[in-house]
């Protein structure tokens, strides 16, 4: 079967495009703290690794197999990025401030189980509301289109925390009381 160059592409391929998939993942629970299941997708991760590069090493008077290698990476990069996406662990905050001072808008996403705190804040054009916002990464999209909904003018900067401690709303999310 692996006489045939066409059948040896597209296995090398298919297995760094696992690989490279695996390898990024494993990166992003690192990061993340998950460092136990990192090490498990790791132990997975170095076979398919092994396996590859064998394949291209025992065969390198092949280019193709090079660049099926190559082209297998760089797909793979893409396909551990999309997985990680869907996965969307751990929080972010947002931080928004709205085109006018709106009372109602903190208690609005309250209601919908987002942790808030809010303050009054001067702008250029005037008084604002300024909010952070803590959320789980999976419901990141929702909570930009709810605050667009809600004002559409409204500026927002995102970014991931790396440490969360204390505070009710934390516990709230773990009992999974968050609305989507």
């Amino acid at each position: 079967m692996l006489e045939n160059s066409f059948v040896m592409v597209a296995i090398i391929l298919i297995i760094n495009i696992v690989y490279v998939s695996f390898f990024t993942i494993r990166m992003i629970l690192t990061l993340k703290g998950y460092r136990y299941i990192a090490a498990f997708v790791s132990m997975i991760e170095v076979v398919i690794y092994v396996v590859g590069l064998g394949l291209v090493l025992d065969n390198l008077n092949q280019i193709q197999n090079l660049i099926a290698y190559a082209v297998g990476y760089g797909i793979g990069v893409i396909v551990g990025m999309k997985i990680e996406e869907k996965l969307a662990l751990g929080y972010i905050t947002v931080n928004v401030i709205t085109k006018e001072y709106d009372k109602d808008l903190p208690k609005t996403l309250r209601e919908k189980g987002y942790g808030v705190t809010n303050w009054a804040a001067n702008g250029l054009e005037g008084e604002r509301m300024a909010l952070q916002i803590l959320t789980p990464r999976r419901h990141e999209l929702q909570l930009y289109h709810t605050i667009k909904d809600l004002d559409p003018k409204a500026f927002i900067i995102a970014y991931e925390p790396k440490t969360i401690y204390g505070g009710f709303w934390v516990k709230a999310v773990k009992r999974g009381k968050l609305q989507t």
